[in-house]
């Protein structure tokens, strides 16, 4: 069982790094799928999945972005641009509406793995029928539609095969990554401690950031939640300390 932390850490001092990390990521993705669809996609070439795993990661701090937008932690000295790039981002992956995550995030954490979360689903069932209801209460017909559309238009440039290697493919993998390691992971099972009802990955920072941008530190995050993702690591160290 992970044990609630007597830690304090206080809010940092975020300026325009925020600004700066979210912009580099997302600069980061739209490069790097712009290279991708004028790519020759070749089974054999072992560089094609180096690819879409490295396409995966950018979505996911895609969507890292919009959360840190959502707590008000991009630009918290700037609002507004807190709140464009935190909307834009959720539009780029996959066309999301970032008034529904924004209503439906604080809901987690005001109610984390309850009836009233809408990130949990009752009766801790498998992974599988965990995701399928996750699925359900994040993907409306409207982003389907939309992801459609923007597919047909995108293949009047670029080969199909470009468009789903390396965009569709690694969109599906980061949901299946966000959800495994932002809330599967975290909420399963019923050895959890209140308020948070959240636990955290073993302290490893390599894989923490590859596998879901520190958010498996998500016991941390939940006590935390005024701390931008870079800074989950350390909040982790010290945590991990103090229960030493």
């Amino acid at each position: 069982m992970y044990m609630t932390s007597t830690l304090q850490m206080k809010p940092v001092q975020i300026g325009t790094k925020g600004i700066f990390i979210a912009v580099s990521i997302l600069a980061s993705w739209v490069l790097m799928l712009a290279f991708l669809f004028n790519y020759t996609v070749r089974w054999g070439d072992p560089l094609v999945y180096l690819f879409v795993l490295i396409q995966t990661h950018l979505f996911t701090g895609v969507f890292i972005t919009v959360h840190d937008s959502i707590h008000g932690l991009v630009a918290p000295d700037h609002p507004r641009v807190n709140y464009w790039l935190g909307r834009l981002s959720a539009l780029v992956f996959a066309y999301n509406s970032y008034d529904q995550l924004f209503k439906k995030h604080h809901l987690h954490h005001k109610h984390p793995a309850s009836n009233e979360d809408p990130d949990y689903h009752s009766g801790n069932p498998n992974l599988l029928a965990w995701w399928f209801s996750f699925l359900l209460e994040y993907i409306s017909i409207w982003q389907v539609l939309a992801m459609a559309a923007t597919y047909t238009l995108l293949n009047r440039w670029f080969p199909a095969e470009n468009l789903i290697v390396f965009w569709i493919v690694p969109a599906w993998l980061s949901t299946i990554q966000l959800f495994i390691f932002g809330t599967y992971l975290p909420h399963r099972g019923e050895h959890l401690t209140p308020p948070h009802n959240a636990r955290s990955q073993k302290l490893n920072h390599s894989l923490a950031f590859l596998s879901c941008y520190f958010f498996g530190y998500h016991q941390e995050h939940h006590a935390y939640p005024y701390l931008p993702w870079w800074k989950l690591a350390e909040a982790r160290e010290k945590t991990a300390v103090e229960l030493n």
